[in-house]
């Protein structure tokens, strides 16, 4: 059986400030040269924009993943480095990057107890979408359909973001009216200590989250006066939304398949949860650089301090342990769509219902 002790992932956990500063250059200046190129190629024809708007996704996948590389704190060595760069990656993808990496690591702490942790699209269990009206079973299926990953994505990135902030600033304005209800000489300081929002954690959240929305909501309306509103938010939608959805995808059947490790907190293994919990998505050489190698997925699993850069040295010193990974086609990603509900009964991941499959609640 396999032991975490027979892995070797020391050497592979350290971090090169060269190498992740030429990652950052190579990924975020050809993407704003891009869109200079596509302002510039719009204005001869538009049958122009295609190939670059494709461009423009595979490095605005790769900004996003290298900011997923920050939040770890594996991209550079300094903690505060990888903060920065981080924060700018996420502005440039629309994302409050403090939040979302500690959303993360829970996941990273949890991944395989589906009990705890239930995937990128909030999965039921069997029991609980039993327990669902016909109407709302539907609901569930249709919007974990593969074509709905495009306006997902969108949401997700573009629109998510900013009703946090609103209804977290919202929420904060009714607890301080209330607290001056009860009493009219209570402090600010007391207002915000004694205030717990769901939109964020922290102060350091708050901010992050307040700052990533002013640079980007800025950003919008500068580069639409720049550019011209209609052009720039038709490229910027598109290229959001499609980018988000591969996003989407990738993380999706890198935990979602046939036989992944989906067990209760009982028993629940780390170490298998990281492994067969975890798929190795077989990508292109090209792909595999748009996506900064995160398709080795268990090693980044076994330890997410091991930089993008190192994951696929690791992954080849580590194949005979390696037996149990499931290994994804791009053409079998597809098949994965269909498992999007949990059996707790049986620690697997299942299909929705059909006239030919059904589903029954657990036996008490």
């Amino acid at each position: 059986m396999v032991k975490k002790s027979d892995f070797v992932l020391t050497p592979y956990m350290k971090s090169d400030d060269r190498r992740a500063a030429f990652q950052i250059l190579n990924t975020v200046v050809p993407y704003i040269a891009l869109w200079v190129l596509a302002v510039k190629a719009a204005a001869v024809s538009l049958w122009l924009l295609p190939p670059i708007m494709i461009l423009m996704v595979l490095f605005l996948l790769r900004c996003f993943t290298l900011m997923h590389d920050c939040g770890h704190y594996s991209l550079f060595q300094s903690k505060k480095v990888n903060r920065v760069v981080g924060f700018l990656l996420g502005a440039i993808n629309a994302m409050p990057q403090h939040a979302w990496s500690r959303d993360h690591a829970f996941h990273h702490k949890t991944n395989g107890d589906w009990e705890r942790y239930r995937g990128i699209g909030d999965f039921l269990s069997v029991d609980e979408f039993l327990q669902l009206s016909a109407a709302d079973q539907k609901l569930y299926g249709f919007i974990r359909q593969p074509l709905m990953t495009l306006p997902g994505g969108f949401f997700y990135l573009a629109i998510k973001p900013r009703l946090a902030l609103v209804f977290g600033v919202y929420d904060f304005a009714r607890h301080w009216l209330a607290c001056s209800k009860r009493d009219r000489n209570i402090r600010f300081k007391s207002v915000v200590a004694s205030h717990h929002s769901k939109h964020w954690q922290s102060k350091g959240e708050f901010w992050d989250l307040l700052v990533n929305n002013l640079f980007v909501i800025t950003s919008w309306f500068v580069l639409s006066y720049l550019i011209g509103p209609v052009l720039f938010l038709s490229l910027y939608s598109i290229i959001l939304a499609i980018a988000g959805a591969i996003f989407i995808c990738i993380f999706f059947v890198q935990h979602n398949f046939e036989g992944a490790y989906a067990h209760q907190t009982d028993g629940w293994d780390y170490l298998r949860g990281a492994i067969e919990g975890s798929s190795y998505l077989e990508l292109p050489a090209i792909l595999r650089w748009f996506t900064a190698d995160i398709s080795y997925h268990s090693i980044h699993h076994l330890s997410e301090r091991i930089p993008n850069y190192n994951l696929a040295a690791c992954h080849r010193h580590h194949q005979h342990l390696l037996k149990n990974v499931k290994t994804l086609r791009i053409d079998e990603m597809l098949s994965c769509a269909k498992f999007i509900l949990w059996d707790a009964d049986s620690n697997r991941l299942v299909p929705l219902p059909t006239p030919d499959r059904e589903l029954s609640l657990p036996q008490a």
